[in-house]
């Protein structure tokens, strides 16, 4: 194998010998928002990457719902990356506004003031930075199947269809089950004992003005008796639910997602005694249901440093989603992995230090957050202490 030296100023390599034709000097494995932003503020200051991500293509699945983005995060990180204004024209209107009820759907808190955390459709962020990347730095279908240290920093990456991939500095942004966390840690993420049923109403101002009504034009908490619904409303006249439950693990491996009237039926039967509005923004929804059991890493979750290779996002600190810090955290991430890289050209060693240092008690930080809020929102009194909470300026950004 060739040994090579990483120029990141430039994308190039130097070398005694010719470069295999499969080999990458920075390679990010997870075309997420966090890998995204890590490519384009690269990108602005002139260094290539290659992005390999799994799906087929750009649209191949849904994308997720509304992200309240913050102004120390991921409002920051799309300034790094020249794209604050763009992403100023995708604001939600009205998306910050929200309401917290309990089971009777008595109302606890009401706020539409606008308070610095715009909501964004993940999609429509996501593709913000897609279509800002020069083209060819997202390799589409590239399913990573192992992950091998070659040595001196390099790695070798093999894909799906038998490909073989190496690199002077590989970049883990693949989520909560990266194929690249093993070579830095034996953590895995673990269930947190909260799950998800996702459902949708569409064109609810005209089909379903109840529900329209009841979440109004941004997020709504109904929380009690360690369960609840938290919907959003999404461009379009969406509404978009996740019921949440306390519940074993397996729980959602019992529903039959393939009849969702049945599955409906299985899972507003742990809402006995509920308002019937709330209910209706499971029972009314419209298409299939989504199972998601929600995990976790330990939160301060670190790794000794290893040459070449770090991670970003999901991958490094998976978090529930009620501290509202997934999304930014990874944007974040991005951005200063980016600028580190960027501050020490010749010394990727070095910039990955700096950036995990800064990385490490960040997310700690978040972590611990999101888990406290999680045993808020779903322990005693959840819709009065949330309620009361709500003055510090908490938001969703994930749910």
């Amino acid at each position: 194998m060739t040994t090579t030296t990483t120029a990141i100023a430039t994308g190039e390599t130097t070398s005694t010998t010719p470069v295999p034709e499969h080999h990458h000097p920075l390679l990010v494995v997870g075309a997420g928002l966090g890998g995204l932003t890590l490519a384009r503020v690269l990108a602005l200051h002139g260094v290539r990457c290659t992005v390999l991500d799994l799906d087929p293509a750009r649209d191949a699945r849904p994308q997720g719902g509304m992200l309240d983005l913050h102004e120390d995060a991921a409002q920051r990180a799309l300034r790094e990356a020249g794209l604050y204004e763009e992403f100023r024209r995708l604001v939600q209107p009205g998306g910050e506004a929200t309401r917290v009820l309990d089971r009777h759907a008595t109302v606890h808190h009401a706020d539409d003031a606008e308070g610095g955390r715009p909501e964004v459709h993940r999609a429509a962020l996501r593709d913000l930075l897609l279509d800002s990347l020069p083209a060819g730095t997202i390799r589409w279908g590239a399913k990573v199947t192992a992950v091998t240290t070659l040595g001196g920093g390099r790695h070798e990456v093999t894909l799906a269809d038998g490909t073989r991939l190496t690199t002077g500095l590989l970049v883990g942004a693949d989520g909560a089950w990266s194929r690249v966390r093993p070579l830095l840690s034996d953590a895995v993420p673990a269930y947190t004992g909260i799950s998800f049923v996702e459902a949708d109403l569409t064109d609810a101002d005209r089909r379903h003005p109840r529900a329209a009504a009841l979440v109004g034009s941004g997020l709504l908490f109904a929380l009690d008796q360690g369960k609840g619904f938290l919907a959003h409303r999404e461009p379009g006249a969406r509404l978009h639910t996740c019921v949440a439950l306390r519940c074993p693990a397996g729980l959602l491996d019992t529903l039959d997602l393939a009849d969702p009237a049945a599955a409906r039926r299985q899972v507003l039967a742990h809402f006995d005694g509920w308002d019937a509005d709330l209910c209706a923004l499971l029972a009314d929804g419209d298409g299939p249901l989504v199972a998601r059991p929600i995990h976790a890493l330990p939160a301060g979750h670190r790794w000794e440093r290893v040459p070449g290779v770090t991670l970003l996002g999901d991958a490094a600190h998976l978090m529930s989603p009620f501290a509202g810090e997934g999304a930014n955290l990874a944007m974040l991430d991005g951005a200063e992995l980016a600028t580190a890289l960027l501050a020490h050209p010749d010394d990727p060693e070095h910039a990955l230090t700096t950036y995990e240092t800064a990385l490490f008690p960040r997310s700690e930080r978040s972590a611990r957050d999101s888990a406290e809020s999680l045993e808020l929102c779903f322990g005693p009194d959840a819709a009065g202490r949330l309620a009361a909470m709500m003055g510090g300026g908490w938001g969703d950004g994930g749910v």
